[in-house]
């Protein structure tokens, strides 16, 4: 999007970086668009693309006083009549207090423009062409935080068929009527559940009084005391 088509305000979805993208070379310029665009920056990015400074500076509201909404600015370093070195400078005083973050592209690696840059307040300074690594700079860049959490929708709990059935003012009635019916329902199945052990505690007091009996009675033998088993039993 160029700035002639983007001269009114820039409206984008929350967590995406409005990107002010200045560069006079066309094929650098497409390169960078076609790249913050792609799908392997899952839309974190919305590009509005300028050939020139001075077009920077009008779009930015420099020159009219009308500021527009950028999170960012992604210039090259060296543009006839005004350089980005001068476009970082201008960004700067714009607003000291909360300075947009501007980042420097140059197909040169010099370390004195680096320098220059950075200590201009510069954010970063990257080498051209753009490139996929560089996505990430650029986040760490951005003020703007990407919107990733979910939306949780509310708990609705939803009304029992009972409850739903019944009109408000009957199912406090219809409350006080099902709790005793669930504690008799309670004791009745822990009634049926203890029935069902009475026959094995029989049979264990069976066998434990036959086995006191045969102790008895092999205690008696050994004593001689002569007594019959007829006679203990009864």
């Amino acid at each position: 999007m160029e700035a002639a088509a983007a001269a009114g305000g820039v409206e984008v979805e929350e967590g995406v970086t409005r990107v002010l993208l200045v560069d006079d070379s066309p094929v650098d310029r497409r390169v960078a668009q076609l790249l913050l665009s792609s799908d392997s920056c899952a839309g974190s990015f919305h590009v509005i693309a300028v050939d020139s400074a001075k077009k920077a500076m009008e779009f930015l509201g420099l020159k009219d006083g009308k500021e527009q909404a950028i999170d960012m600015v992604l210039t090259d370093y060296c543009m006839p009549e005004m350089t980005g070195y001068d476009l970082l400078k201008a960004v700067k005083a714009l607003n000291p207090l909360k300075p947009i973050p501007v980042v420097v592209m140059s197909s040169e690696n010099e370390p004195q423009r680096i320098s220059r840059c950075l200590n201009a307040g510069a954010e970063d300074f990257i080498v051209k062409p753009l490139q996929s690594k560089d996505v990430q700079r650029l986040r760490n860049c951005s003020t703007v935080r990407p919107n990733n959490v979910a939306k949780r929708k509310p708990l609705v709990l939803q009304p029992s068929a009972a409850g739903a059935a019944l009109p408000s003012g009957r199912r406090a009635n219809f409350a006080g009527v099902a709790m005793p019916f669930l504690s008799v329902q309670v004791l009745h199945s822990s009634s049926v559940e203890v029935s069902q052990y009475v026959p094995l505690l029989l049979k264990l007091v069976v066998m434990v009084y036959a086995v006191l009996c045969v102790g008895e009675l092999l205690h008696r033998w050994s004593s001689g005391s002569g007594c019959s088993l007829a006679l203990w039993c009864a």
